[in-house]
Order: structure tokens, then C-alpha cells, then sequence
């Protein structure tokens, strides 16, 4: 017969229901709190210092768009003599002088003003300062980023950034003392000599006040913004991907023109839009070597004024309520252009960007 073995289970002592309730408890206690939790639970409820928070921000955010409101509203206020005479005539409107029968803008005398010179100004010497600092600093910028010697690199960028804290009154001093006799007596003969056929570079100043004074000063006065903005951005480009241009076999330039001006364009094109926002409201550099004539010229040369400018002379000594009522009225023409300019620079770098990260090709 076969052989059946029963495997005994050991017993196990019987529990009572006052032990196994007695148990239960040790089991189930929780551990002792750490201490970051004690700190946190003794803080109480911080919902309410939360929404302070939150709409203090929103109170910050929004005191921007009261600030510009308010001063819209006073430029409006203030020049409403002169919007009431010339309505929007006065953006484009000119006089002719009923004796030498000349065209003449700005009149206080007889209460005739117009912006058109003023506007003018402002926009040639900006530009003409865009045309000569923007690849200048840039040119300073890749030297010193790119090819600049570790021992050079920070005196050099020190004295870059040192020309921003110089105030405009000094390079105006600067400029009507050094500058414009440097341009009447060395730059314009030559440009008279060589361009002067174009129209832009006439005979017909000899005092080296005008417009190209006016744009050199503006150039070396927004140099290091957009000198140090365009350093900045061009630092923060990955070092994989200059590494990357360089390992395809390129020079030296097409690593930077591809692999680091490419990426950094919109940057720049941000430091530019702030260089041209300083060189449209500057007024003591401008004043001193524009030569403040209320006059339109093709020639860089002659003498002309800006709106700033114009603001700056005359603005202690209106003859009149009328005078005083148009002087305002340039500053909100200075405030419109300002904001087209912006305008104009966000379309820009929509163009440039197109919505689309920078990518390298």
C-alpha cells in the first residue's frame, strides 16, 4: 500500500481580542513630522499674500500703459491752440515769405509753424548715425567675442561701455569744439570733392554745423548700445554651433557670418531699434553742432534742426501762447514718430524671423 505523509503546520499562539486591539494602534501611528513640514503647517494659509502678490504685478504691468497715457494726453491737451489752427496741416504744410518769396516753415512772429523741417531733421541725422555706428558695432562686437585676446578683452569692453556714461552735454562740448572743425577743415572739402556731384555734399556751409555733425555725434553716442547688446546676444550663441560650421570646413568669417551673426540677428536688430530710439530723442549733443535752422536741404552739409532741438532753444522763449502751443505739439510729433519707428522695427523683425526660431543652414 502506498505511503501518505501529512506535513503538520506549526501552531501559532492564540491571540486574544484585547492583544490584537492593543496592536492595532503601534502599527498605525504615523511618524513624528520632519521639520520643513512643522515650518510649513506654522505658517498658516498664504492664499492672500499670494493674490497681493498677483495684483501688484498686474498693478506694475499696468502702470505702463497709465504712463503713456498720461502723457499722451497732456501733449494732446497742452497743443490744442495749435491743433485748432493747423490740424493735421501741421505735419506737412509750408509758407511762402510774401517778400523774398522763399519757402519758410517755422514763423513765431506771425504765428506760422510747421514740423515738416523739424521732422525732417530728426529722421535724416538718426539715420545717417544707423548708417555709420550700426557697422561699427558690430565690427566691435565680433572682435570682441570672436578675436579678441583674453587680456584685451575686458579694458577693451570696459572703454566701449565707458562712452555710454558720458553725458550728452560732453559730446557736445566735444563736438563743437573738436568734431566740427576736424569736418570744416579735413572730411567736408574731400567729400565736396569726391561726392559732391550726388547732391548730398554741396558748397554751401562753411561753418561745419549741419547734419553730418549732427549723425557722427548721434553715431558715437548709440555706439556702445548697440555695440554691448550685440556682444551680449552674440556670447549667449551655443559654442556647438560654431564648433559644428567650423567641423563642415568653413573659414573663420563664414563660422561667424553663419554660425553666429546668423543666429544673433535678432538680437541686433533689437540693439539697433534701441540706438535709433536714443538718437531720436538726444537734444543737447544735437543742438550744439546742427546749426538750428528751420530749413530743408538735400546737402548733409547745411544746417538744419531736429525736433528735440527746436523744442530744447525755444521752449523758455515762446513769444507767445501760440509759439508755446506748437512747441508742444513737436514733442507729440516727436512722441508719433517714435512709435511708427517702433512700429516699423517689430515689422522688421517679423521679416527678418518670420514667427520661426533663427536656424543655421
Amino acid at each position: 500500500m502506498p505511503e501518505f505523509r501529512a506535513r503538520q503546520i506549526p501552531s501559532q499562539p492564540f491571540e486574544t481580542p484585547a492583544a490584537q486591539s492593543s496592536a492595532v494602534p503601534a502599527a498605525s501611528s504615523a511618524p513624528e513630522s520632519s521639520a520643513v513640514r512643522r515650518f510649513l503647517l506654522a505658517r498658516g494659509n498664504s492664499a492672500l499674500a499670494d493674490r497681493g502678490f498677483h495684483w501688484l504685478m498686474v498693478l506694475c504691468a499696468l502702470s505702463i500703459f497709465g504712463i503713456v497715457a498720461l502723457i499722451l494726453w497732456q501733449l494732446l491737451l497742452r497743443s490744442q491752440l495749435s491743433w485748432h489752427a493747423f490740424g493735421f496741416r501741421f505735419f506737412y504744410q509750408s509758407f511762402t515769405d510774401p517778400d523774398s518769396h522763399r519757402t519758410m516753415y517755422w514763423d513765431p512772429v506771425n504765428s506760422l509753424f510747421s514740423a515738416v523741417p523739424f521732422i525732417y531733421g530728426t529722421l535724416v541725422s538718426s539715420f545717417l548715425a544707423l548708417l555709420l555706428a550700426v557697422p561699427l558695432a558690430v565690427g566691435v562686437a565680433v572682435f570682441l567675442t570672436e578675436m579678441c585676446p583674453g587680456a584685451l578683452r575686458g579694458p577693451l569692453a570696459f572703454l566701449t561701455e565707458l562712452l555710454a556714461a558720458i553725458p550728452s552735454v560732453i559730446y557736445g562740448f566735444w563736438g563743437f569744439f573738436v568734431l566740427v572743425p576736424l569736418l570744416r577743415e579735413h572730411v567736408n572739402p574731400l567729400l565736396i570733392q569726391w561726392f559732391g556731384w550726388t547732391g548730398l555734399f554741396n558748397n554751401d556751409n562753411p561753418t561745419g554745423l549741419g547734419f553730418l555733425a549732427a549723425g557722427v555725434i548721434l553715431a558715437i553716442m548709440i555706439l556702445p548700445i548697440i555695440s554691448s547688446l550685440t556682444r551680449e546676444v552674440m556670447t549667449a550663441v551655443p559654442h556647438s554651433q560654431r564648433e559644428a560650421v567650423l567641423a563642415l570646413g568653413a573659414t573663420r568669417w563664414e563660422m561667424i557670418r553663419m554660425g553666429v551673426l546668423r543666429n544673433a540677428r535678432i538680437g541686433i536688430v533689437g540693439g539697433i531699434i534701441l540706438g535709433l530710439g536714443r538718437a531720436l530723442g538726444e537734444t543737447m549733443a544735437v543742438t550744439m553742432v546742427i546749426g538750428n535752422t528751420p530749413e530743408i536741404h538735400r546737402s548733409l552739409l547745411s544746417n538744419g534742426s531736429s525736433m528735440a532741438a527746436v523744442i530744447a532753444t525755444q521752449f523758455t522763449e515762446a513769444v507767445g501762447d501760440m509759439h508755446l502751443s506748437a512747441l508742444i505739439e513737436l514733442g507729440l510729433a516727436l512722441f508719433i514718430v517714435t512709435i511708427i519707428v517702433n512700429a516699423l522695427a517689430q515689422l522688421l523683425v517679423w521679416a527678418v524671423t518670420r514667427g520661426a526660431p533663427a536656424q543655421t543652414h
